[in-house]
């Protein structure tokens, strides 16, 4: 607008209605400038106004007072503009500075910090928020070492926002109570089923639509358990089954039953009864994810080609594994994530574990956004 409102006053000033004076609307142009741009936005747009009133005055001769006065007031407004708009710049900073300070707060206690090693596993976890300065999002993961073998979940909720938030920390918070009492993980599961019906029978703005209407809420979840034996337990519920990679080739765990997520128990006509086993010997490793890593799409509409990635990277630490597959998902996408994205990997270590491997896992620096 402010250059706009430059070109209208040449316009004027070139056309036979000179005669109106422009010098007070050309003298408003950086005060404009400033709502909407910086310094060297408002600087452009000064510049901009003492050209055409140069240009004006010798054009026509009207060098005298109201000039010189148009001018004067162009570089008072000129030095206010840039001064308002610098200490709304910092105040603004300010702000989202402490917004990024709550919300890695909040990262904090929603998403706590996978340890580097659980019991006979090593593990790695990253989480990657679709929205550009997010730290948290609808994904959700967790992995704790109960009496019962390391214990993992890994979730995504419907939607985004903070309806998505609320609904991963009720299913997270009934997790982490599970976990230490439930012997049985399907039981396990079925405590964050009931913790997400208790969260969606509460009123809530956050459920409901742009139409002020009632969302259907739910959440695909997947719960892991690697106990003493060299097998894997796993009860999934609408999740993309995670991914094995054994002697440098990856197997997909697909259940033989298929479930649906949680908060959809109504169409589950029979319960499952326990969970399914697979083999998990030392030297596998277990990929968790939520479907934001596998749909997310390239240049060419095409989706990340997730098991091909696990294949072609080298032996290394889980967390050096993860940042590999970031950066895999990196170029594939250009760097935009249309969806958030979570990673888990769990590597069975043999019964004496990997001492060596874990201190030097344990030192590494952690990859990506997330823990």
């Amino acid at each position: 607008m402010p250059f706009v409102i430059v070109l209208l006053a040449l316009g004027i000033e070139l056309s036979p209605a000179h005669a109106v004076v422009t010098g007070p609307i050309l003298a408003a142009t950086p005060a404009l400038a400033s709502l909407t741009m910086g310094p060297r936005g408002i600087l452009s747009a000064a510049a901009g106004a003492f050209a055409v009133t140069m240009i004006t005055a010798t054009l026509h001769q009207s060098w005298g007072g109201q000039v010189y006065s148009n001018l004067l007031s162009l570089l008072m407004v000129s030095v206010a503009s840039v001064a308002v708009s610098n200490a709304m710049r910092t105040r603004r900073q300010i702000e989202l500075d402490q917004v990024r300070r709550v919300a890695e707060a909040a990262q904090r206690v929603l998403l706590r910090r996978v340890p580097a090693r659980l019991g006979p596993v090593r593990m790695a976890s990253m989480y990657l928020a679709a929205e550009r300065g997010a730290q948290i999002g609808g994904d959700l993961y967790e992995a704790a070492e109960t009496r019962y073998g390391v214990r993992m979940i890994v979730g995504d909720v419907r939607g985004k926002g903070l309806a998505a938030v609320r609904l991963a920390a009720a299913v997270l918070g009934a997790f982490r109570e599970a976990v230490h009492y439930e012997d049985d993980l399907v039981e396990v599961v079925n405590h964050c089923a009931a913790a997400l019906h208790r969260e969606c029978a509460v009123p809530s703005v956050v459920h409901q639509d742009a139409e002020g209407e009632p969302t259907e809420d739910f959440v695909t979840a997947l719960v892991v358990q690697v106990s003493d034996g060299f097998a894997v337990h796993v009860v999934n519920r609408g999740h993309p089954p995670p991914l094995v990679l054994r002697q440098g080739k990856v197997e997909a765990l697909t259940p033989t039953s298929p479930l649906p997520p949680l908060g959809m128990e109504d169409f589950i006509t029979v319960l499952p009864g326990e969970a399914e086993s697979y083999p998990f010997a030392p030297g596998d490793r277990l990929l968790l994810r939520t479907d934001g890593v596998i749909e997310a799409r390239g240049p060419d509409d095409d989706f990340f080609a997730l098991p091909e990635a696990m294949e072609a990277v080298h032996p290394c630490t889980p967390s050096e594994f993860l940042e590999c597959l970031h950066q895999g998902l990196v170029r594939h996408t250009g760097g935009y994530l249309a969806d958030d994205a979570a990673m888990l990997l769990v590597e069975r270590l043999d019964e004496g574990g990997d001492q060596a491997g874990d201190a030097a896992d344990s030192t590494a620096p952690r990859p990506g956004r997330g823990a």
